[in-house]
């Protein structure tokens, strides 16, 4: 078999498995979602905020606990 028949092949494989992807669950749940509402976008907005303030607080805290027990120069 040379490459262009392989090729083919492997096009072949590659289309067949996307018309599944259709039928199956995972297209089910694109077709269930929807846009979200300006509130449901502020509320993610604002809870991603906060995780993201928490998460560098803890990383500065532990920088401070570092840098004051001489573990970085």
């Amino acid at each position: 078999m040379d490459i262009v028949e392989k090729s083919w092949e492997v096009q072949k494989d590659i289309e067949e498995k996307f018309k599944r992807l259709g039928n199956g669950r995972y297209m089910r749940v694109l077709k269930m979602a929807r846009k979200p509402t300006t509130d449901e976008y502020m509320k993610t907005v604002e809870i991603t905020g906060i995780g993201l303030i928490i998460v560098g607080l803890v990383g500065y805290l532990i920088y401070l606990l570092m840098y004051s027990l001489k573990l970085i120069n």
